[in-house]
């Protein structure tokens, strides 16, 4: 089994990773699909877009913080 340590390195490179991915997905839909829609399809996108990293985030850090097995 993995070190809570190891656990919080990896998950660190991990959340980086999934930042960067996501943003840059969420940056390509925006400029190749949703470029004609109206305003509220617009808001309704860059909020899901914008918080729907965090739930795949959650699970990560409380993977990370799990306490090693003794």
């Amino acid at each position: 089994a993995m070190s809570m340590r190891t656990r919080k390195l990896i998950g660190a490179f991990g959340l980086l990773l999934l930042v960067t991915l996501w943003s840059l997905v969420a940056m390509a839909l925006a400029q190749s699909v949703l470029t004609d829609i109206n305003g509220l399809v617009a808001a309704i996108y860059y909020v899901v877009a914008g918080l729907g990293w965090v739930l795949p985030a959650m699970l990560l850090v409380k993977w990370m913080a799990r306490p090693d097995r003794v």
